[in-house]
């Protein structure tokens, strides 16, 4: 979610950025529709954090891209405005306490308007080649800490989402493989049946 960045910290993108948006394409995942098992995670991050809000984001070029999305109506925001775009430089569990009170988003459009967030926890979800593709996230309308346990919960969840994120890669690849083998299957044919003739 998101702040309107200095425009310094626009340019700050991660430094594997080029590398990282590229995996974002060969995954074919944005604007795929919703799926019961990013759902879940997510859904079980909301409980476990006791947040009205959690998130999949798929962070790109120009737009953040929620995968799953819980408790929110949007599925995008513009990037520019993006709390997780802050978590993929961090590389960490990002957390935001008061949003109201931190300077980079005060005046961020989804604090002083709706969803009115004012906290924000992400943890970077890593694509099946290392590059943080995303993010796990719990979004709260008040301002709150994040217990010990939280903290573990989100990691670990975001590794599962990381691991669907592996498989569905591997789903691809295999679905590519097959495609290719019925091609070389029916050009074979093809040479058999001339061959005959």
């Amino acid at each position: 979610m998101g702040s309107p960045l200095p425009r310094a910290e626009v340019l700050a993108v991660p430094s594997d950025e080029s590398e990282r948006l590229a995996a974002i394409r060969r995954l074919c995942i944005l604007d795929t529709p919703p799926e019961n098992e990013y759902d879940d995670l997510t859904r079980l991050a909301a409980y476990v954090c006791q947040t009205p809000i959690a998130l999949i984001s798929i962070v790109s070029e120009h737009r953040q891209w929620f995968k799953s999305c819980i408790g929110m109506e949007t599925r995008e925001t513009p990037r520019a405005v993006s709390f997780c775009t802050h978590a993929l430089r961090e590389n960490q569990l990002f957390i935001v306490p008061d949003a109201r009170q931190d300077e980079r988003f005060a005046a961020n459009p989804y604090v002083v308007a709706e969803p009115g967030i004012r906290f924000y926890a992400g943890m970077p979800v890593a694509g099946p080649e290392g590059h943080n593709l995303g993010t796990l996230c719990v979004i709260d309308h008040r301002p709150r800490e994040l217990s010990e346990e939280c903290r573990i919960a989100l990691r670990v969840l975001a590794r599962q989402v990381g691991a669907l994120f592996q498989i569905r890669q591997q789903i691809g690849t295999l679905r590519d493989a097959a495609e290719e083998q019925a091609r070389i299957e029916h050009r074979l044919r093809d040479t058999q049946d001339r061959l005959r003739e």
